[in-house]
């Protein structure tokens, strides 16, 4: 597992990723909503989670293998969805999905990304996973679950935290748009960046290619906004939920619980599988930290439902604190693409290679032989 040791943590390649790319694609990547009090909230209350070593025990080694949906893959963490992966860094979503398949660890195609559904799992060989945000018209929600279900996509992934997009006062003060709309402000930031505009010109300006064949061309930011508030009705009730359930045969995984009642509501619902989300604190600043109703949900209904977490988990110490606190899997999004935007086309194999080293040495450290055995290092 070979990592860039230039860059040997995410904080790392946060700096270095700062200082690649506009500051306009920084801000989207790194920001949060409003005062980004629960982007914050989210790591800093995983990082008080305590685990116990036990040092005399004897030890036969420790394995990052961790089985979720009957798949066994080579470590306990993947790659959730980012929107707008390509105007942070040219041709990322393919990097990233390369990279986990290479590396045996899930991929989360996000439906606001910059690749499509079918070159995601061409680049897989069909075991990208699909996140699907809800549109309005069944005719366009059918189309797609279609084109997933085509594509060999094994997971859907539905969203439940978006009933009205987060309000991000950098992204407004920015002027963000797909293609990017430059105002004199953007230019210049993309002229103190001439790597990133040589890569963009080479593979060309970034595009919604999930939503392409459905949306008007040239769409400004008002216009976007307009479109993306008519195409999806974020919302999601059993209304919703059940005729999706009967269309997809594959697992399906609902993301963005953050209650009991949620939940419940999935496992009723015949879900699969939850994510236990705040979207990475860019959609409710005044929620709770993922790792707070974790552990509560993991403990209730474990036993029922596949149980997994994202937003606040950075490191691989975080993934060890994530799992010891009742979680099966995790997902990172802001790591990656700190990766990819510090390191172009080597990005995701260096994440995932400096992941993997740090969360090995986590468990050898702990002694934990199996990724299920973390919770019983947890100091509650």
């Amino acid at each position: 597992m070979k990592f860039d040791t230039r860059y040997p943590s995410i904080d790392d390649l946060r700096t270095k990723a700062q200082k690649k790319i506009p500051k306009f694609a920084f801000e989207y990547l790194d920001g949060g909503c409003n005062e980004d009090v629960n982007l914050h909230r989210n790591t800093s209350e995983l990082r008080e989670v305590q685990l116990k070593p036990n040092y005399l025990r004897k030890h036969h080694g420790s394995s990052l293998k961790t089985k979720l949906f009957g798949v066994e893959y080579d470590a306990p963490f993947g790659i959730a969805p980012v929107g707008l992966q390509g105007l942070m860094w040219p041709n990322s979503p393919e990097i990233l999905a390369k990279a986990a398949f290479e590396h045996n660890i899930p991929f989360i195609l996000s439906t606001v990304t910059t690749t499509s559904i079918e070159r995601a799992s061409e680049l897989t060989e069909g075991k990208a996973w699909f996140q699907l945000y809800h549109p309005t018209e069944n005719r366009l929600r059918d189309d797609i679950i279609k084109r997933a279900a085509e594509a060999e996509c094994p997971v859907l992934v539905i969203l439940c935290d978006v009933p009205t997009f987060g309000f991000r006062p950098r992204d407004i003060r920015n002027g963000l748009a797909m293609p990017p709309k430059m105002n004199l402000k953007n230019i210049l930031q993309v002229f103190g960046r001439p790597h990133w505009g040589i890569e963009t010109l080479k593979h060309g300006i970034p595009n919604f290619e999930v939503l392409k064949p459905y949306m008007p061309k040239g769409l400004d930011l008002k216009q976007l906004g307009k479109f993306m508030d008519q195409t999806f009705s974020g919302r999601l009730n059993e209304e919703k939920i059940k005729p999706i359930r009967d269309m997809w045969k594959g697992k399906l995984v609902l993301k963005g619980v953050a209650s009991e009642y949620d939940t419940e509501e999935a496992i009723r619902l015949g879900i699969d599988g939850i994510i236990v989300s705040n979207h990475g604190g860019r959609q409710l600043d005044a929620g709770q930290s993922t790792v707070k109703p974790l552990a509560t949900i993991s403990e209730k209904y474990g036993n029922q439902i596949e149980v997994m977490m994202d937003s606040g988990v950075r490191s691989g110490p975080d993934v060890a604190r994530a799992m010891a606190s009742g979680a099966k899997f995790t997902f990172m999004g802001r790591s990656f693409m700190y990766g990819v935007s510090a390191l172009g086309k080597n990005g995701g194999n260096h994440t995932i290679s400096l992941l993997k080293t740090e969360l090995q040495q986590v468990m050898e450290q702990l002694c934990c032989e199996k990724t299920t055995d973390f919770p019983n290092h947890l100091i509650k």
